[in-house]
């Protein structure tokens, strides 16, 4: 019965002073409403720049990872020590010899949902007396556009054209423009090897990435081989794409349990960009909660303002039988009310704002606007954070009001 009449009396203090209660709801729904909206704009620009990274990153990459250090050798006639300094690479050790059977062996894997092979090497483009420096992609061209979707990023021509002729070539937008061509110009591309072709350009490529666009160029697989002189299951690199980029590394460490070669995860290869979408989750995070902290700060100061304009009516209730605990729940109770009404405004607004930003025009590489996510796990612990913050914010008056002496105060 005493709760109910304590819930009672919070409501009275409540409707009696309606403005002093809405800033206070108000100030719950603003911070609410900026902790949805920072963090969902924080986590839709960090998909957004995992996804376009995607349009020329796999999700796991296989390789062979030659190793550069030779460890000490213990002659085992005379326990002689043989340091040996400049190792060199022998020529058989580089590249994946087998990948046409190790492409069999893992397209098995549930998880995954595209592979392709790629032979990638330092070349030289030249036309006329202009030289640029750069890598050339030899690829699969129907599983790299299923991978990639790099049809997609073709500014001028067909990616598909890529397959018809081992003298067509793919290049770079940045790369074309600082050799001075265009499609349907021909160039000449000379490898580490000292192999020079003269190739077509049937296509230009366009992904917003200054290590694409401004070096490299792609050729289709077979013309790659030549190029080297190697069989056609040889190849520099596997790639792989799972169905959901976030299990990379479990699965990663599963195939490697069965391929002789380096499998490697993307966060493991692209550590700076894990790094930057971390360092943006906190830095959104961080400003959300002072944002709602200090919104915290206002309800304390309201919930004051409150205790102190009420004493005469606190004193009379400790007079009439109500103890220190029954203060506290009556004040604690306008905060937790507060709290409540605040969070679900704050989140409904926080939505409509958030909607709102997704349609704003923001055309930046492959965006089109703003980029929000919607994320209810967000969405309930903005809502939480909120109401403890609040209940914090009405708990330092709640306990004041609970050790007033109500013999002094009706004293005067």
């Amino acid at each position: 019965m005493m709760s109910k009449t304590n819930l009672k009396i919070s409501f009275a203090h409540l409707t009696s002073r309606k403005k002093q209660a809405l800033v206070a709801i108000l100030s719950v729904t603003f911070g609410v409403s900026m902790y949805v909206v920072m963090t969902g704009f924080m986590a839709g620009a960090n998909n957004v720049q995992t996804e376009m990274a995607f349009s020329s990153l796999a999700h796991i990459r296989i390789y062979n990872d030659v190793q550069t250090v030779v460890p000490t050798i213990i002659s085992p006639q005379n326990n002689t020590l043989i340091n040996i300094r400049n190792a060199k690479a022998i020529q058989y050790t580089e590249g994946i010899k087998n990948a046409d059977k190790i492409v069999k062996e893992i397209e098995s894997n549930p998880d995954i949902v595209a592979v392709t092979t790629q032979i990638n090497m330092s070349a030289t483009y030249r036309n006329g007396s202009i030289k640029e420096g750069g890598i050339l992609s030899g690829v699969d061209v129907v599983n790299e556009d299923k991978m990639f979707d790099i049809k997609e990023y073709i500014t001028d021509g067909n990616w598909k054209e890529l397959a018809y002729s081992n003298t067509n070539i793919i290049l770079g937008v940045g790369l074309a423009k600082k050799l001075n061509l265009s499609t349907g110009n021909n160039l000449s591309v000379t490898t580490s090897d000292n192999v020079t072709k003269n190739c077509k350009i049937i296509g230009l490529i366009k992904t917003g990435f200054p290590t694409i666009d401004d070096t490299k160029a792609f050729i289709r697989k077979s013309a790659a081989l030549q190029f080297i002189s190697k069989n056609r299951s040889y190849a520099t690199d596997i790639q792989i794409n799972i169905s959901d980029f976030n299990n990379a590394k479990q699965v990663a460490k599963s195939l490697q349990e069965t391929v002789p070669y380096k499998v490697e995860d993307w966060q493991e290869g692209n550590t700076q960009l894990v790094s930057v979408n971390a360092l943006r989750e906190i830095l959104a995070l961080a400003v959300s909660i002072v944002i709602i902290i200090v919104a915290g700060f206002g309800i304390y100061n309201i919930m004051n303002m409150t205790v102190n304009e009420k004493i005469k009516d606190i004193a009379i209730l400790k007079a009439l039988g109500f103890g220190g605990r029954d203060v506290v729940h009556i004040f604690l109770s306008q905060a937790v009310i507060i709290g409540i009404f605040g969070g679900i405004s704050g989140i409904v607004l926080g939505f409509g704002i958030s909607k709102a930003l997704s349609y704003v025009p923001f055309k930046m590489m492959a965006m089109e606007s703003l980029p929000m996510q919607f994320d209810l796990k967000e969405y309930i612990l903005a809502f939480w954070l909120g109401l403890i913050i609040t209940m914090l914010a009405g708990y330092l008056p709640a306990r004041k009001a609970s050790k007033v002496d109500p013999v002094e105060i009706i004293r005067g």
